[in-house]
């Protein structure tokens, strides 16, 4: 059973499987930029927790042995490349305090882009140039880019905060090529790698209750660094997040991110590697309910020793070996957000990513205060600092550190998704009751 009482939208009616006589979704747009704002919190609360353990232990248990729930609260132990991180020692949970924003990473600040991109256009659906242009005007390539020094006492390097996938097509679109061509294998080897799950998640909180949509408007963003089974895995983190938007308020939070989860399975290739793992990783849980380190084990053993259902393992950023740890995460963590991004900050390999993914849609899930509460918090940073990893984007917060607050960034995301019920989902935007009317059916 979840720890929360459920906290559920303002909606009418659920019913599977869809058909053309379903009642339309009706959402309260204040009460949806409540949960915008739980959204952008869980994600960073989640990032910043589980950036302390990344790269830790990534299949390699007589040198870097992996974590289990004893190792909650001790001090951290170095990444495979030797270094730790620099706003933490142990492995717990970090929160910013107020005043202070939430610097942005890889996890966040390319979301926050498209957003930016989707409002400063005034477009329901970004072009090939429109992503291209915003990806050279904001992120710094690997000349231009700033130093950074990680630790006070460290050398400065010029860091773009940028990695595998992203980093390629970063380097393709300086070349003058476009999405979908930059996550092409022809050019970009690192093409089934993580790099789309922690870049487009979003895209299903754009377009609430309507996958379809959701997939539509994420293809061009998802094929900008992913194709494949990397690019299935994105696809059904997006369906997740779209599909929030009609679970079912009467369900515990357990049967809730379950029914999310069986959802978004249905949208895998049958026999696709991702398809599999999510069978495995199913079974596993409902074999032994309690037991998540067991489960992260046998996909040690499973998919990076043994090569099962066809998944040759390359690195610890492979979209595949994450997805299955982040389905660890979403299964034993049961709906309870302090747990699931516990569990996802364990389990290895690339922790960071999993650990933000569930956190931001559970964030998204409770809304702002119900993370506050859930993590017993009386106050906790609700700003940005966009400019950390990025540029060239407005200061919208002048009289306070960073560029932006999660209030100013969930407004603007109002306005997007304002736009898409119309012109994507042939739905209504009714200003005298504040709420979107959204077909279920296209």
């Amino acid at each position: 059973m979840t720890r929360y009482p459920i906290l559920g939208f303002i909606l009418l009616t659920l019913a599977l499987p869809l058909s053309a006589e379903d009642a339309p979704l009706r959402l309260s747009r204040s009460d949806y930029a409540d949960r915008l704002q739980g959204f952008w919190l869980g994600q960073n609360i989640a990032n910043w927790t589980g950036l302390v353990t990344e790269m830790d232990a990534v299949g390699t248990p007589e040198t870097l042995p992996f974590y289990t729930d004893s190792d909650w609260g001790s001090l951290d132990r170095r990444s495979v490349w030797g270094d730790f991180v620099s706003h933490t020692d142990r492995i717990d949970f970090y929160f910013e305090p107020p005043g202070t924003p939430w610097g942005a990473d890889d996890d966040t600040d390319i979301e926050y882009l498209y957003s930016f991109l989707h409002h400063h256009h005034k477009t329901s659906k970004l072009s090939a140039e429109q992503i291209r242009d915003g990806w050279l005007t904001h992120i710094y390539s690997e000349t231009d880019a700033p130093l950074h020094q990680k630790f006070p006492d460290s050398i400065p390097v010029i860091e773009n905060f940028l990695w595998v996938s992203n980093e390629r097509a970063r380097q393709l679109m300086t070349q003058g090529m476009r999405p979908p061509n930059t996550s092409a294998p022809a050019h970009n080897r690192m093409h089934s790698m993580i790099d789309a799950q922690l870049t487009t998640e979003i895209f299903g909180l754009l377009a609430p209750g309507r996958p379809d949509t959701a997939r539509d408007i994420a293809h061009l963003p998802i094929r900008t660094t992913a194709q494949g089974e990397a690019e299935w895995v994105a696809q059904f983190y997006v369906v997740m997040h779209s599909l929030a938007a009609r679970v079912d308020p009467t369900l515990t939070r357990q049967e809730q991110t379950q029914w999310l989860a069986d959802q978004a399975s249905r949208t895998l290739p049958p026999d696709s590697a991702a398809a599999k793992i999510y069978q495995f990783v199913a079974r596993h849980y409902r074999q032994q309910p309690g037991q998540w380190a067991l489960a992260r084990d046998a996909i040690y053993q499973r998919y990076q020793l043994a090569g099962a259902d066809n998944y040759q393992y390359q690195a610890p950023f492979d979209a595949l070996i994450n997805f299955a740890a982040s389905l660890v995460s979403w299964f034993y963590g049961q709906g309870d957000i302090v747990r699931t991004i516990q569990i996802a900050t364990l389990a290895g390999w690339d922790s960071d990513n999993p650990s933000a993914t569930w956190g931001g849609l559970l964030g998204f899930m409770l809304g702002i205060n119900g993370v506050k509460a859930a993590f017993a918090l009386e106050d906790v940073s609700s700003t940005y600092w966009i400019h950390r990893t990025r540029r060239q984007f407005p200061d919208r917060t002048p009289d306070q550190d960073g560029e932006d607050s999660f209030a100013l960034m969930a407004a603007r995301d109002l306005q997007t998704i304002d736009r898409i019920v119309v012109e994507r989902m042939g739905g209504q935007l009714d200003r005298r009751n504040d709420e979107w009317i959204i077909p279920l059916a296209p």
